[in-house]
């Protein structure tokens, strides 16, 4: 069985109430900037490369402690891959987004429409769980 190693980030921008950037694939699901861990790349210059180039978005910043990481399998070419993503918080400064062929469209979402947009359980776990501790941070309002 193959392995591979991803590495992404739940992208949020706060402009009174928090907005977090979900992505449309062409494959038809709606999920966040993620991509493959290159050779002698650390997680934190994977997610920021992918970002730059899924969404041109390079004035971002990291939230400091968290990671959330999943794991899960899926078959290509008729062969099982278990994959690995390790998740980040990042802060986006603006929010013009210039997408990348992989994508058909973005949105900047609320929390709630954004869990209602997500496709996979594991990413609205991912959101869940970043949403939750930016409320720890204080950078959303605790309702």
């Amino acid at each position: 069985m193959s392995r591979e190693k991803s590495c992404g980030a739940v992208v949020f921008r706060k402009n009174g109430e928090v907005e977090y950037l979900l992505l449309h694939y062409e494959a038809g699901h709606w999920d966040f900037v993620k991509g493959q861990v290159e050779p002698n790349e650390s997680e934190k210059d994977t997610v920021m490369r992918e970002l730059e180039e899924e969404t041109g978005l390079t004035k971002a910043k990291f939230v400091e402690d968290f990671r959330e990481e999943i794991n899960y399998f899926f078959r290509r070419g008729g062969k099982t891959i278990y994959k690995e993503v390790a998740y980040f918080l990042i802060q986006a400064q603006n929010r013009k987004v210039e997408l990348s062929y992989e994508h058909v469209e973005y949105e900047w979402l609320s929390y709630e429409k954004a869990m209602k947009k997500l496709t996979f359980k594991n990413s609205k776990d991912v959101l869940k769980k970043a949403h939750k501790f930016l409320k720890t941070r204080g950078i959303v309002e605790q309702t």
